[in-house]
């Protein structure tokens, strides 16, 4: 069986991608939550991860350091990771490269954290191009290939891409239009995820450089999470 190792639920975007995808293909995986702390984590990471970062994927003997590298690894052995459409496969993968390696202004801004609810005091124009980019791939996605996922019928890679976003969507009540706004919700409203919220907002660890950035830009308005371990 796989082994995957991620951080807090709260917070990493990036342990999120290939957790939600393999729940939604339902391939078996034991997870193993390694939580940030208000230390450096490398030397933490390094023991299961070359690059010190997480998500990392174990198969055997074989170690898978970074998102989209698992997601291909997985692809390989199992049926469902892309669109069966060579079309829709194409396209899907441009988007999650895309994904996978811009939205700066997005990343920085509006970083994960799945418990609070913020007013942003400010749309910054990187920022909003950024969410303009978000609305104008997802619309193209849906529209070309018929939803209700992005590359067609059925969560793919690519969706798993973007789940990090429709957190931070409802984070940060991010504007969309209605077709990109229903399909943050519809993202939300998986198994997968449904279940990475509920277990994020019941983690006991809160790290201070984590709360901080999600408080950057904007106005605290709820906090629906469990009380910090003392």
């Amino acid at each position: 069986m796989y082994t995957l190792y991620i951080a807090n639920k709260n917070y990493s975007s990036w342990s999120l991608r290939p957790w939600s995808l393999m729940r939604e293909l339902s391939i078996p995986f034991e997870e193993r939550l390694v939580p940030f702390s208000s230390l450096d984590n490398w030397a933490e990471f390094r023991a299961f991860a070359p690059s010190g970062k997480v998500p990392c994927l174990l198969d055997g003997d074989t170690v898978v350091w970074d998102s989209l590298a698992i997601v291909e690894y997985l692809a390989e052995r199992h049926a469902g990771v892309w669109p069966a459409d060579a079309q829709a496969r194409a396209w899907a993968r441009c988007a999650a490269a895309e994904m996978h390696s811009g939205f700066t202004a997005l990343r920085e801004r509006c970083t994960m954290n799945c418990g609070l609810r913020v007013r942003l005091r400010e749309m910054p124009p990187p920022l909003a191009r950024d969410v303009n980019r978000i609305g104008e791939l997802w619309r193209n996605g849906l529209q070309r290939f018929g939803g209700p996922f992005l590359a067609g019928p059925a969560f793919t890679a690519v969706d798993a891409f973007f789940a990090p976003v429709a957190f931070r969507v409802q984070t940060y009540g991010l504007a969309l239009d209605e077709s990109a706004a229903a399909y943050a919700r519809r993202l939300l409203d998986t198994g997968a995820l449904g279940q990475w919220q509920r277990e994020a907002l019941a983690e006991p660890w809160y790290e201070a450089e984590h709360e901080a950035e999600a408080l950057r830009g904007g106005e605290l308005l709820q906090d629906l999470r469990a009380k910090p371990q003392a």
